[in-house]
């Protein structure tokens, strides 16, 4: 596996959706308040514990080019079957509040309403299919999201 296939992977995706785009969307740059360290620190490292999972356990990337070829189900992952997903929404949310943009919070809203639609029509049905049994048990124990058990 290839770390440059992992780094490209997560300035493409990640680094576009949870930096760049909501860097361009605040207007008028103003002063970054506090609450907004609340979400987006554990947020970032969330990002980059379940980045360093997919290389490490999973030998792959974030990016539907070069997926992970094992089931990535430690860390993170015992607790939401998405947490890369929970933690870019986490890191978008504190733009939104330290920046105190609305704008921004539309666009986390779009975006979260665009990840569950990828998730249930694209990446679970990827996964029945490619993971198999192990998938069906996994699904059966980790919840989607944090709560629940869809």
């Amino acid at each position: 596996m290839n770390l440059a296939r992992a780094v490209l992977a997560f300035l493409a995706l990640p680094g576009t959706v949870a930096f760049a785009v909501p860097l361009l969307l605040v207007d008028h740059p103003r002063r970054f308040d506090s609450p907004g360290f609340i979400l987006l620190l554990p947020g970032i490292v969330g990002l980059f514990a379940c980045v360093r999972a997919f290389y490490v356990e999973g030998r792959g990337t974030l990016a539907p080019w070069s997926p992970p070829k094992h089931l990535v189900v430690s860390g993170l992952y015992r607790y939401s079957r998405n947490p890369m997903y929970v933690s870019v929404v986490l890191i978008l949310w504190g733009w939104a509040a330290g920046f105190h943009s609305r704008a921004l919070a539309i666009y986390v809203a779009a975006v979260m309403v665009a990840f569950h639609l990828r998730v249930v029509f694209g990446e679970e049905p990827w996964l029945a299919r490619t993971h198999g049994e192990a998938w069906h048990r996994y699904k059966a124990a980790v919840p989607r999201w944090l709560v629940g058990r869809v």
